[in-house]
């Protein structure tokens, strides 16, 4: 990727995304948009009314998920949870769509935005699927597990580029005005000249089930605990704390060109409820002007220290990312959407942030690949991996033997 490229898509908040009006984009104008659900979690259900709670003339009129439990869930709780939203979530019985093909029958809808909250795994294909159907996307971070997944996404994304269609991150700190106003005063000169770089993502244990229940088969019990599988959910690196390396890659403006990273599983038994997934990380990246970014994620048991911060240290001074800039009107969770519609609709800047999603997506991948592998792991060596973690059928009954926890040394990097 050319360096005007990911100057363009690097910058400083939305409003300096690829700013051009958009041209014969589905949507613009005051008519009203039709938004569907892909993905009915609770990162989906909160998409929900984070979408209605800061916009006008948007109605959400379809839900898809694999598990009909999830989707009429997800519809009762967002309706209880916001009375006064519960007019536009016009989700008829025929449009709430069931099964592994249920986002392909959403996005044949009419449907203007499709929100995809799945788990990560199968974002690069309901991506692709929703820009060549010419739909804007509301996108959840991470875009995929693998860099066979990272690739496919970033191909979609020149497509969407291509059709002017707006694709906007979940990844909130890019719209949240203290992170906004403090990146710009830090490449302003604020903090002087950055030397060094430290962020920690130190939380507890993401886990959607207790135990299984005998009926569930191997895909749909990976399904309803989807934390624990690699291939769903990448590991925490990767859906966790891609918010705080998304964050520092947008502050650089580039992408680290190698890591050396350790991990393991120190408290995580090896039982079939808790997958084959590392509790703990540590990652050294080495940015191009040879900065380094200092990364330590984990998710230890109720007890443990818990922390979540970044730490930006410059020849004059340091920052949090946040203590130079000002609150903002509305929760950047709201405000991510609010900068979506006046895209869609021409009313703002053109946002497309898939390519900086895509490359901060991969910069986890490449650090959990070097604490798997003990390796050191370059950009060009993660860009060029044949890693494809994707099961090749999908049945809630299929049988899926799920791979070891990865060991250091015995574990081969591809």
């Amino acid at each position: 990727m050319s360096q005007l490229s990911r100057r363009q898509l690097m910058g400083v908040g939305a409003s300096t995304f690829l700013i051009v009006k958009p041209k014969l984009v589905r949507g613009t104008g005051p008519a009203l948009l039709k938004a569907g659900l892909v993905g009915c979690g609770g990162r989906g259900t909160q998409a929900v009314l984070d979408l209605l709670s800061g916009t006008e003339n948007v109605e959400v009129v379809a839900m898809a998920d694999i598990f009909e439990d999830k989707l009429e869930q997800s519809l009762a709780r967002a309706r209880q949870r916001r009375p006064d939203l519960a007019p536009r979530i016009k989700v008829d019985p025929d449009k709430r769509f069931v099964g592994f093909d249920a986002y392909k029958k959403l996005i044949a809808t009419d449907v203007d935005i499709v929100l995809l909250c799945t788990p990560p795994g199968y974002r690069p294909e309901h991506f692709e699927a929703a820009v060549s159907a010419g739909k804007h996307v509301f996108c959840e971070k991470p875009i995929a597990t693998d860099p066979v997944g990272v690739r496919r996404f970033m191909a979609a994304v020149k497509k969407a580029e291509e059709k002017k269609l707006t694709v906007v991150s979940g990844a909130q700190r890019r719209s949240q005005q203290e992170y906004i106003e403090t990146v710009e005063k830090i490449r302003n000169g604020a903090i002087g000249e950055i030397v060094a770089l430290y962020s920690n993502y130190l939380s507890g244990p993401v886990m959607h089930a207790k135990a299984r229940d005998p009926r569930w088969g191997d895909m749909e019990w990976q399904h309803r605990n989807w934390y624990s599988f690699l291939w769903l959910c990448g590991d925490q690196i990767v859906e966790q704390h891609f918010h705080n390396i998304d964050f520092m890659n947008w502050l650089m403006g580039t992408h680290p060109v190698r890591v050396v990273a350790s991990g393991g599983a120190a408290w995580r038994p090896r039982e079939e409820l808790y997958g084959n997934i590392y509790d703990h990380m540590s990652s050294d990246f080495v940015y191009p002007n040879g900065v380094h970014l200092s990364s330590h994620c984990r998710q230890y048991p109720q007890g443990c220290y818990r922390r979540v911060d970044d730490l930006i240290v410059g020849t004059k001074g340091r920052s949090n990312g946040l203590d130079l800039g000002t609150k903002g009107p509305v929760s950047p969770y709201v405000q991510e959407h609010i900068n979506m519609v006046k895209s869609i609709r021409g009313e703002g800047p053109y946002i497309n942030h898939g390519m900086a999603m895509a490359e901060s997506t991969l910069t986890c991948i490449m650090a959990r690949e070097a604490a798997y592998s003990g390796l050191e792991i370059t950009w060009e060596m993660i860009m060029n991996s044949r890693q494809d973690l994707q099961p090749k059928a999908f049945d809630y009954k299929l049988p899926m033997e799920v791979p070891p926890l990865p060991v250091p040394g015995q574990y081969k990097f591809v």
